[in-house]
């Protein structure tokens, strides 16, 4: 008979349909509680959930009897990620794989046998497909319920409980990092990942004005409760059959548009109107800048000194927000651009992704200025605009990754 000292936890439960948390021990035995009150709206498609500590992995059954399977994040564990390839999904690219996933008609073969092999190497654990806060906004909005479940399971399904950061956080620990690395402070960066299974990564704190937040974890049952309550949250989000509403327009794009077109009347060369447009981003920037510029310990005189020169080298120098900087350049020279609602999410987005993922999928309106800022900027990462393409080019980089294995051992 097992020690009663050596029992632990193997599996916790959480079952709609019994209305009870089940806890099973080591040596089979289960402790059952009722669900009061119950988690599960009215709304949620969750059936159960079951979470099991040792290997940090949730299971997430639907009332249809689709499964999700998350990795969850290990306290001191280190870089999970253990060198598997980024690539990052456009929101066009995800509605692709799910109509190939689940055998559309709309899909070809070709774009079957794409989704079929994406999952044999995210199943090998070669490569991760993250979801971002922007994924879950756009399924949130698909007007059928039907596809928008669809749709969110095949990213629940490929992403694996894979995420990018908030770009709105990325940018902000760049500029932060950037400036410490100006005042000779190295031991000062932060060292967040982008691509990440942390739990409190999908959304900046910026974005929880108003709401209280969970505090710190300070302890390993803390750090697993919090991120086992994110992850569930995050399933039952993107599968709930209440649609999400737009939000309201900020008005951006006619600002974007009025800037566009008053460029475009300039007689100015193509460099004086790059000045122009990183005055406007400056402008955009000015509380980032300045908040983090504090956060980095920068004396007030000496950011003022650095003036509008350095607060544009600074965002020059870092991936995601720098490539922002050099999509927003792209088009704004072009004459004639007509700004489109989801122009910002796009391209925030995206540049996040393209500034620290290996493989990136987008539409050729955005993937052509992303192309561009990559080559300007010196960074490796690949965009395509299909995903058969983009499929092709990864199976190659893990065939030559195999080979030069091979040859080292």
């Amino acid at each position: 008979m097992e020690n009663e000292s050596n029992l632990s936890i193997t599996l916790i439960t959480m079952d709609r349909a019994a209305e009870c948390t089940i806890f099973t021990r080591s040596d089979g035995k289960e402790a059952r509680f009722p669900l009061d009150p119950s988690p599960f709206e009215d709304t949620s498609v969750l059936a159960r959930l079951d979470f099991t500590p040792a290997y940090g992995a949730l299971l997430a059954t639907t009332l249809s009897g689709d499964q999700v399977l998350f990795e969850m994040p290990l306290q001191e564990a280190g870089d999970q990620l253990a060198r598997r390839l980024v690539v990052y999904l456009d929101q066009n690219q995800w509605s692709m794989l799910s109509n190939a996933d689940r055998g559309a008609e709309k899909s070809s073969e070709m774009d079957r046998v794409a989704a079929r092999k994406l999952k044999e190497w995210v199943n090998q654990r070669q490569i991760v497909l993250p979801a971002s806060a922007g994924h879950y906004f756009e399924t949130g909005k698909t007007f059928s319920t039907d596809k928008r479940y669809g749709l969110g399971l095949t990213i629940l399904q490929y992403s694996r409980g894979w995420q990018m950061r908030d770009p709105l956080q990325v940018r902000r620990n760049e500029l932060h990092d950037a400036f410490c690395h100006r005042m000779d402070r190295p031991d000062r960066v932060h060292s967040a990942p982008v691509f990440t299974l942390d739990a409190d990564a999908l959304y900046a704190p910026t974005r929880w004005t108003g709401v209280e937040r969970m505090p710190t974890p300070q302890n390993r049952l803390a750090f697993q409760t919090k991120a086992l309550l994110t992850a569930s949250v995050s399933i039952d989000a993107i599968l709930d059959t209440q649609q999400v509403e737009d939000g309201p327009d900020t008005g951006w794009i006619a600002a974007s548009q009025r800037f566009s077109d008053w460029l475009d009347e300039l007689d100015q060369d193509s460099q004086q109107k790059r000045r122009a447009i990183d005055i406007h981003l400056v402008k955009d920037l000015q509380q980032e800048l300045a908040e983090e510029a504090a956060a980095a310990d920068v004396p007030k005189e000496l950011f003022r000194q650095w003036g509008f020169k350095g607060w544009v080298r600074a965002i020059g120098e870092a991936p995601a927000v720098g490539l922002f900087r050099e999509m927003l350049q792209s088009r704004h020279l072009n004459k004639g651009t007509t700004w489109r609602r989801n122009d910002l999410t796009d391209m925030v987005y995206l540049s996040c992704a393209a500034g620290y993922a290996d493989f990136v999928v987008c539409e050729k309106h955005m993937r052509d200025p992303l192309q561009h800022g990559l080559k300007r900027m010196g960074l490796s990462a690949q965009v395509y605009r299909r995903l058969n393409d983009a499929v092709a080019a990864i199976e190659e980089r893990l065939e030559a990754r195999s080979s030069s294995a091979s040859s080292a051992q």
